[in-house]
């Protein structure tokens, strides 16, 4: 039998109630996700795109069976769920955004999927979250650990919230 393979996912919301997505999302890939944990969450400042409102990001880890592909199915299955829209604005505003960041030791690029996320080494936003959680994952492809990818990644205003006292 294959053993379940580690993963982290990136959550990301600017668009109406966050929170609440990032809780469908997270019931939804527990499901799914063995040992489903979640960061805390940053407020960060939009990269690219319109002008819009600040994000809540967070990144999650855990351990699942799905295969790379299946995963990336369900994360888009939970977007749409969270009433993102199919054709929405690239770095747009959204309720909610899921992408694989990290599974297993895995390098490829598929159609729609690329692995490692290609701006996971510089996205100071995803770092800081994956750093709460996983600080020395060496980082395929990149060799290098999460705390020190995130040490040298570009200035970004990342600020880590208090947890919710409800």
């Amino acid at each position: 039998m294959d053993l379940p393979a580690a993963v982290a996912i990136g959550l990301g919301g600017n668009v109406g109630s966050p929170e609440a997505a990032f809780a469908l999302a997270l019931a939804g890939l527990a499901r799914h996700v063995e040992g489903l944990t979640c960061s805390p969450f940053y407020l960060t400042a939009p990269v690219g795109g319109p002008p819009q409102p600040d994000f809540l990001n967070a990144v999650a880890t855990g351990r699942t069976f799905l295969s790379p592909l299946g995963l990336l199915e369900l994360l888009k299955r939970l977007e749409a769920e969270a009433g993102r829209p199919d054709s929405g604005e690239p770095n747009g505003p959204r309720p909610l955004d899921l992408d694989l960041l990290l599974y297993g030791d895995l390098q490829t690029e598929l159609p729609g999927l690329v692995v490692p996320h290609p701006r996971l080494v510089a996205r100071r936003f995803v770092l800081a979250p994956l750093a709460d959680l996983v600080p020395d994952l060496v980082v395929p492809g990149a060799g290098r650990t999460v705390a020190s990818l995130l040490a040298s990644a570009p200035p970004a205003r990342v600020e880590r919230l208090a947890p919710s006292s409800s």
